[in-house]
């Protein structure tokens, strides 16, 4: 969910402050020979503090039927229950999960199966879209050339996708330029599933909306034409799973996130200072709310910190769609979140601001926003 670049030293590591390795070559992340080994490399290994649990129990997640709310003849009953159960659980830690959703269970199975296909594909066929320093978009084994220590034990590819009629097909321009014509097939799936969960996400945020007493349409309205974010996230088996995670504790910088879980166990999300897990529903997606969203909500919805763990037996994919306003967007909260007692608590931003920031100067955590609110003060929009 990003002008010069900050490098800590050992002494600072507890700073989240981005780590961009060190002059020599970078490591590569090839976990078919990782695996081969009897040790993972250190860069993988995390600090004691923050290694993985053993247990983590069952994070109690509202389950929230959007089938009425999606209808056309959608009950006002059945609407003001949805953004209740939304309101609960943003106020508790943010995430909740849809069901019939509206998004078809042959579009989620094949969105899955290209994305088993395209991590399948020998490093050096995925590494001609490596994604390049300070940019947000393209294939990454692990994070190695961005970061030298606690290094995730994941592949990833990530691209755009821009909700705007003057560019209809994003996705699929992006596979065909970037991979070839071959992946056509590739490139249509994935502009067909973005383009549903843009759909549903402007859903969701008409019920955000109606949570916080704001107009139905206010949240919609500020997220059409949306330029938001696909990643397709890959996490191998690996040997030594206790010492590792798959993606390290953040909060999320841009404003909604729609993910969909394979049948393997990994998420895990804090709460009240305890590791929960929120365990696979193929017919769920899991949502919750990021930092843009919780700028918005003049802090009345806090982004969670959250992770996902490996395992030593099974890989695990996930889908994920990050929601992100037009880039020139400013980020403010509407007027009815303002008053005297609830004054504003971030400066206005644009998305490009903020995603220049978590790519270039900080490693996202569950401080980025308020960080990037006092990195602002040198940097005015």
């Amino acid at each position: 969910m990003a002008v010069s670049c900050v490098r800590t030293s050992s002494e600072q590591e507890h700073t989240p402050k981005l780590d961009l390795g060190n002059s020599q070559s970078p490591l590569i992340f090839n976990p078919s020979m990782l695996n081969l080994q009897p040790n993972i490399p250190d860069q993988f290994i995390w600090p004691d503090h923050e290694k993985p649990s053993t247990e983590a129990p069952e994070l109690e997640v509202p389950l929230i039927d959007l089938q009425d709310f999606l209808s056309n003849s959608s009950s006002p009953s059945a609407t003001l229950e949805a953004s209740r159960l939304i309101s609960e659980a943003c106020n508790k830690h943010g995430f909740f999960l849809v069901v019939n959703h509206g998004i078809s269970e042959e579009l989620i199975s094949d969105a899955h199966e290209y994305m088993a296909r395209f991590f399948d594909m020998p490093l050096s066929e995925k590494q001609r879209v490596q994604r390049k320093p300070g940019e947000s978009c393209g294939y990454a084994s692990s994070f190695t050339g961005r970061f030298s220590t606690k290094l995730p034990w994941k592949e990833t590819l990530s691209f755009r996708f821009c909700d705007d009629k003057n560019s209809p097909n994003t996705v699929q321009d992006y596979f065909c330029h970037a991979l070839g014509h071959e992946f056509e097939p590739l490139g249509k799936v994935y502009q067909e599933y973005c383009e549903a969960m843009s759909f549903l996400s402007l859903k969701i945020m008409e019920l955000l909306g109606l949570s916080l007493g704001v107009s139905r349409d206010y949240f919609r309205a500020f997220f059409e034409e949306n330029d938001s974010i696909m990643r397709l996230n890959y996490y191998p088996p690996c040997q030594k799973p206790d010492l590792t995670l798959g993606t390290g504790p953040h909060c999320d910088p841009t404003s909604l996130t729609i993910l969909h879980q394979d049948h393997v166990n990994g998420l895990q999300v804090l709460v009240e200072n305890q590791w929960r897990s929120i365990s696979p529903n193929p017919k769920a997606f899991v949502v919750n709310i990021g930092d843009t969203f919780m700028a918005l909500s003049n802090n009345r919805y806090k982004s969670c910190l959250h992770r996902a763990v490996v395992n030593s037996r099974s890989e695990r994919k996930s889908l994920a769609f990050f929601l992100c306003p037009k880039k020139d967007r400013v980020v403010k909260p509407p007027r009815e979140l303002l008053n005297s007692i609830t004054p504003r608590r971030y400066p206005d931003f644009t998305w490009s601001m903020l995603l220049e920031f978590t790519q270039k100067h900080y490693r996202a955590d569950m401080n980025t926003l308020q960080a990037f609110s006092d990195w602002l003060t040198d940097k005015p929009i």
